[in-house]
């Protein structure tokens, strides 16, 4: 069996961001000769995210508002976690929401996704450098 280990390094500008990674995946699966086997995608950190779906602007807006209803950043002292002196709160519980890694299948030596699926970090409370994991088994 043949297996490859890669990071993704981030560093955004803002506080939060949507970020396609296909392409980066799709790389570390030729790279690692696998035809047959799974690949695994997953945020090395607690306030990020690493999901699936479509590469379309209205739907990255409406996650934004989505998840800005669901766990709103302000008012800060409305959660325990920040009376720690953290201001990330709501960026824990949006990763809880949007989750923390995929698992693809590796067909043919590439990733086998559905029409119009992409993988995507989300980053809930960025301006730092973080990193997603690439690990890739297979045959």
């Amino acid at each position: 069996m043949k297996s490859l280990r890669h990071e993704l390094w981030f560093a955004t500008k803002t506080r939060r961001a949507l970020i396609n990674i296909t392409q980066e995946v799709e790389a570390a699966v030729v790279e690692s000769k696998v035809r047959e086997g799974l690949c695994l995608v997953n945020a090395m950190h607690i306030t990020a995210s690493v999901f699936i779906n479509d590469d379309e602007p209205g739907l990255h807006h409406d996650y934004e508002q989505w998840l800005e209803r669901l766990a709103p950043h302000e008012p800060l002292e409305q959660y325990h976690h920040n009376r720690t002196g953290e201001d990330n709160a709501d960026a824990h519980l949006k990763r809880q929401v949007m989750g923390r890694d995929v698992v693809v299948a590796i067909t043919d030596g590439r990733l086998d996704l559905g029409p119009w699926e992409q993988i995507f970090y989300g980053e809930f409370d960025g301006r730092r450098r973080k990193r997603a994991l690439v690990k890739i088994i297979g045959e």
